[in-house]
């Protein structure tokens, strides 16, 4: 494997989480040493806009030894890449807004990556990181993709199934918001932190927090500062007010099961009835976005082209960048860092099944992922929540390759959001035809 020269290329280049991984690379560049960053995106339009972004940081910042490449040819974009960062969005916010809105028409949850919305991104990501990886695996089948697409539970198991000899990592940087966001809170370190967690991805458990500094595992005392009170949004994400909810609901979580710190994104699954009641369906979290992020984002590129400079992108971006460089990082050293992964079971938690793919701590090193065993069984809540969630993954990853109906029926009405194979099945016959050109048929 090369050690200098990298040749690193972001897939959904157009994305506007791009800034803060090419801040973070550029952090890192010594440790991580690119010469070629390439922007790839099927929109050009996107890629454009952040081509311009991406350009005036490199030379705000006098960086004169990259050579930075925009491309919607996927022969170019990965050809000779060393590292492919993944973070690929099939069918833009336009379809995240029809995920949302479709499922609160019949009062259930409408969200990104949860529920049905999040099933029916699955099978849009599915087809599209598929291509992506075929792409790789033909232009470069040595390099490591390193991926943020969501869903990653049901990205990653389709891509077990066709692409097993692929070099990948799947990833989600929710953990580590969340727990930014805590030790932010309350006066901590995270880099101080040990955390054990299991689960499937946005469904899952910490069950402790050593605190190498303070030599202790630090998770009583903060499940303790949960309960009183909810935490208050960290800095990375300030701009988006909507996050007080969501630590909101965590802190009802933990005073309700308080063993364990949870997932945030576990209010869909236990609280899906509360979740729906304060929700606004006719202004939803891709709208949101698409007027605050994707908007700013547009005004900027059209800034910069005018030749109007500023304080762009100077905010902080959290630890989104700094996870997936540090990764790359850790292949790159055989570094063996921890990592929070969705991998393949195969016994990390003994009593579930073995080809499930789960979350779960990870060291990373030149040979890939090597995940943590738990070392004793989970108790039947969260595994019974686990095995529903993961059975129902299971079937739409079955009927995206066999084209089935049948087994998508079946994996909408057992999302456990759902309470109604009923409520079910009119959601999956109207994501049929929005999706259109996006899924494949349905027989």
């Amino acid at each position: 494997m090369k050690t200098k020269d990298l040749n690193i290329t972001i897939a959904g280049g157009g994305a506007t989480h791009t800034p803060g991984i090419v801040q973070a690379l550029l952090n890192s560049i010594d440790r991580l040493p690119f010469s070629t960053l390439t922007l790839y995106d099927i929109d050009a339009q996107r890629n454009d806009d952040m081509y311009t972004i991406v350009s005036y940081l490199l030379k705000k910042q006098h960086i004169t030894a990259v050579e930075l490449k925009q491309t919607t040819d996927p022969e170019i974009a990965f050809t000779h890449v060393d590292f492919v960062f993944s973070q690929i969005r099939v069918g833009g916010f336009e379809m995240r807004e029809q995920d949302e809105k479709i499922p609160l028409k019949y009062g259930l949850v409408g969200q990104e990556t949860c529920g049905l919305g999040g099933f029916a991104y699955g099978l849009r990501s599915i087809g599209g990181l598929l291509e992506m990886v075929g792409f790789v695996q033909k232009y470069a089948p040595d390099a490591w993709i390193l991926n943020y697409t969501n869903p990653e539970t049901l990205v990653s198991e389709a891509v077990r199934r066709k692409y097993p000899q692929a070099h990948m990592l799947n990833a989600c940087d929710m953990t580590i918001s969340i727990e930014e966001t805590i030790a932010r809170n309350y006066g901590y370190d995270r880099k101080n932190w040990i955390p054990q967690y299991y689960g499937l991805n946005h469904f899952g458990w910490y069950t402790s927090i050593y605190d190498k500094k303070l030599e202790r595992d630090v998770m009583p005392e903060l499940l303790e500062k949960l309960k009183k009170a909810p935490m208050k949004i960290a800095e990375f994400n300030a701009a988006d007010p909507s996050w007080q909810n969501a630590w909101n609901m965590m802190s009802k979580i933990i005073n309700n099961f308080p063993d364990n710190i949870p997932n945030n994104y576990l209010e869909y699954y236990l609280y899906p009835d509360l979740v729906v009641q304060e929700t606004d369906s006719s202004y939803t979290r891709a709208n949101e976005i698409m007027d605050s992020r994707v908007k700013e984002t547009k005004e900027i590129a059209a800034n910069l082209r005018d030749g109007i400079s500023g304080s762009y992108y100077d905010a902080d971006f959290g630890e989104h960048g700094n996870y997936i460089v540090d990764m790359a990082i850790s292949i790159l050293e055989d570094g063996h860092q921890r990592f929070m992964l969705i991998v393949p079971n195969h016994g990390a938690i003994e009593n579930l099944r073995a080809d499930a793919m789960v979350e779960v701590p990870a060291y990373v090193g030149r040979l890939g992922a090597e995940p943590i065993s738990l070392r004793q069984p989970i108790g039947d809540f969260h595994k019974g929540l686990m095995e529903a969630q993961n059975a129902a993954e299971k079937l739409l990853v079955d009927a995206f390759f066999e084209q089935s109906y049948q087994k998508a029926l079946q994996s909408f009405t057992l999302n456990q959001t759902v309470p109604s194979a009923d409520k079910a099945k009119k959601v999956l016959d109207d994501m049929i035809i929005a999706n259109k050109g996006y899924w494949p048929d349905l027989n």
